[in-house]
């Protein structure tokens, strides 16, 4: 999908000429135009969707804390999910985007008295 996407993107630059802004970054996601998208141009038609799909309102960013909070339950590695978010530093990862679990505690729990059974 993001290969198509890509293409897609590709197109709309050979097509808007000299009114191309070349990204300062690369964004994955610009106007046609190839400026950054506002907030509330992704925000409005994200909350729209939310509301067709039956679920509760929820901020534009929540998925990604999902995200990365299910993926830390499963087991994968804080390093994984800090590449699959685009971070740089792990501690935004950890500290911002991941949420301990009451399946966490109970699994470092049940490791610590594992580990303290077998030591006796």
């Amino acid at each position: 999908m993001l290969g198509a996407h890509r293409e897609r993107q590709r197109a709309e630059r050979h097509l808007a000429g000299a009114r191309w802004h070349e990204p300062i970054a690369d964004l994955v996601f610009t106007t046609t135009i190839g400026t950054p998208l506002q907030p509330r141009t992704v925000a409005e038609p994200f909350h729209a969707l939310v509301a067709r799909a039956g679920l509760r309102r929820q901020r534009f960013h929540d998925p990604r804390h999902c995200c990365a909070t299910l993926l830390l339950v499963q087991g994968v590695s804080p390093r994984v999910i800090m590449e699959t978010l685009g971070h740089n530093q792990i501690g935004v990862t950890l500290h911002t985007y991941t949420h301990v679990v009451p399946a966490l505690h109970q699994e470092a729990t049940a490791r610590m008295e594992a580990f303290l059974r077998s030591a006796l």
